[in-house]
């Protein structure tokens, strides 16, 4: 039996990780401060002796006497809040400082409590270092397009400097880190009001509300099942042979913003009306992930299509 130790593991993704785990036998400590996440992601884990939960910020470091912690193996650091709408409460434009804290001490925090275990670290990144990229697809040896003090910059440099940090301890500690580039994941269990692109659009169909598209809606994004990302993630984690690597992992399909409500609206039935508003400051106008090395080194292909992704959630917010 490992013991796998997933901060923010109250979240969408991590969630999903903690299930996964614990379905194959594993013994699963989550760590959150529910400051984006939430207990009822965590609920159906509650009765299982294999799981327990910590409500603990990262920020500061978990007390290194807690025996329960002493045989962790795995440590994925996926704390942080990851949504860009400013009119979510869960956003990181409205907690920019928490923002950028959980991606630099609470990174630094989990790095020394990896090395003081010799346990192995992956670290949760995202497309957003590519900032509004220049180059597309965006393979990892691209080095982004970032604006470093704009509206977004709370999250987009803070997780370049989480990666940083990691790479260091690979550097001065050998740490048996790797790094992932998360694109955009959509699925069961995303928060409702999260102000992300599928839940704000599902939302609005299912009530016949507008849906809005900020800009005219050429922008792309390309979508991943959350089923497939975590399949992608936990043979990240558990593949010896990776220690160091830094990668991305999506579904390189790429959809307009128009597209995908145009498809939502379908898949509802809906009879909302499309509407536009203004783009955001540094909105990037094309998400498209290169997984070449992803393929490569762990045989990584999304599997489940967009529209059958869709109707998983849709049905699922049907009964949130």
């Amino acid at each position: 039996m490992k013991h796998i130790l997933i901060t923010g593991g109250a979240g969408f993704i991590g969630c999903h990780i903690t299930k996964s785990f614990l379905d194959h036998q594993n013994k699963v400590t989550v760590v959150d401060n529910l400051l984006t996440g939430a207990r009822s992601n965590i609920d159906e884990f509650l009765g299982n002796p294999n799981f327990s939960f910590i409500e603990h910020d990262v920020t500061r470091p978990l007390d290194d006497a807690n025996t329960a912690l002493s045989d962790v193996d795995y440590i994925f650091h996926l704390a942080s809040p990851a949504s860009p709408n400013a009119r979510s409460s869960r956003s990181y434009i409205n907690y920019p400082l928490e923002t950028l804290l959980v991606n630099s001490e609470g990174t630094r925090n989990m790095l020394e409590f990896a090395k003081a275990r010799n346990a192995r670290f992956l670290y949760a990144s995202t497309s957003e270092v590519y900032g509004d990229p220049a180059v597309s697809p965006q393979p990892e040896s691209y080095w982004g397009n970032v604006n470093p003090n704009g509206v977004r910059s709370v999250y987009d440099e803070a997780k370049r400097f989480g990666e940083a940090t990691t790479m260091a301890y690979l550097r001065k500690h050998n740490l048996d880190i790797r790094i992932v580039r998360i694109f955009n994941t959509y699925g069961d269990h995303m928060q409702k009001d999260d102000g992300r692109v599928v839940s704000n659009f599902i939302n609005q169909a299912l009530t016949n509300e507008s849906i809005t598209i900020y800009g005219d809606g050429s922008q792309t994004r390309s979508l991943c099942f959350v089923d497939d990302l975590v399949d992608g993630l936990i043979s990240f984690m558990m593949t010896d042979a990776v220690k160091g690597e830094v990668i991305n992992l999506g579904n390189p399909e790429e959809h307009t913003v128009l597209e995908l409500a145009e498809l939502i609206k379908k898949l509802t039935n809906s009879s909302s009306e499309i509407t536009y508003e203004t783009l955001p400051s540094d909105d990037p106008m094309k998400r498209k992930p290169d997984i070449t090395k992803a393929q490569k080194l762990l045989g990584f292909a999304p599997k489940v299509k967009l529209e059958d992704g869709l109707m998983r959630t849709i049905e699922y917010f049907k009964n949130v």
